[in-house]
């Protein structure tokens, strides 16, 4: 399972280099080394980037392939590689299209934690803890019903859980494929926040500004496939416990 790369969409658009040197070049010395030694079964952490500004939502795998950005098209590069090595030879790849990880262990034990940190829930949760001044809304004019964009947040335990079942379904003879890994719903930005209030019972700034380049209003993932093919049962389908769970691993940090 190889879950290494670099995921900064905006440090992949300045410094492309390092995104293409680490994430391709990287992961294609790692497939040289995994082939020599005839290792034949492979997980790749891919993205929901891969589809760019989708045309239909939700999403299914047959949505066009169109990254906006170097990040995206660094996923789209190795699963291109990885569907020619399974048409030259045995070998057989399960790439998850992850859609908006969320949460942490429900043990309190990991949890998510970036340098500089970027994703929305954490920065929600480290405003609330004091550690930041306000958490900013970039864009509140989008076609969603309260103007802000729309995510599929998938926890992370459900997340880890569909990892063993690709393994699982490679072990016992699947074929490669490619899997959507999401809910099937979103929530919008003001929707987190104010789930986000609920759940810590802190109230905190909230600053609207500009939207940002390239986020499209709405991304939800169609994981029927994931469903059926690999037999996935979400089990923390919830926003509540989405941010609980990040919440109880945020107030253990210092």
């Amino acid at each position: 399972m190889h879950f290494a790369a670099f995921i900064e969409v905006g440090e992949s658009v300045s410094n492309a280099i390092k995104y293409y040197v680490n994430n391709v070049g990287n992961t294609l010395n790692l497939l040289d080394v995994l082939t020599k030694h005839r290792v034949r079964k492979f997980i790749f952490s891919s993205s929901a980037a891969v589809y760019g500004i989708p045309e239909k939502v939700p999403i299914t795998e047959d949505e066009k392939i169109s990254p906006i950005n170097p990040y995206g098209q660094s996923k789209v590069i190795v699963e291109q590689v990885l569907k020619d090595l399974s048409a030259a030879m045995d070998f057989q790849q399960i790439s998850l299209r992850y859609f908006n990880t969320a949460g942490a262990d429900s043990k309190g034990r990991i949890g998510e934690r970036h340098n500089p940190e970027s994703h929305l829930i954490p920065l929600i949760l480290k405003t609330a803890k004091g550690e930041r001044q306000s958490i900013k809304v970039y864009g509140t004019n989008y076609p969603t019903p309260d103007g802000t964009c729309i995510r599929d947040y998938i926890h992370v335990e459900d997340l880890a859980d569909a990892h063993l079942l690709a393994l699982k379904y490679l072990l016992e003879g699947g074929k490669s494929d490619f899997f959507n890994c999401g809910y099937g719903h979103g929530y919008s930005v003001r929707e987190v926040i104010d789930t986000a209030k609920k759940v810590t019972g802190k109230s905190f700034v909230v600053q609207e500004t500009e939207r940002r380049g390239g986020d499209p209003p709405v991304l939800v993932a169609d994981s029927s496939r994931l469903k059926q093919k690999l037999n996935w049962k979400p089990k923390f389908d919830s926003l509540d416990y989405i941010i609980k769970t990040a919440w109880e691993w945020e107030r253990k940090q210092r």
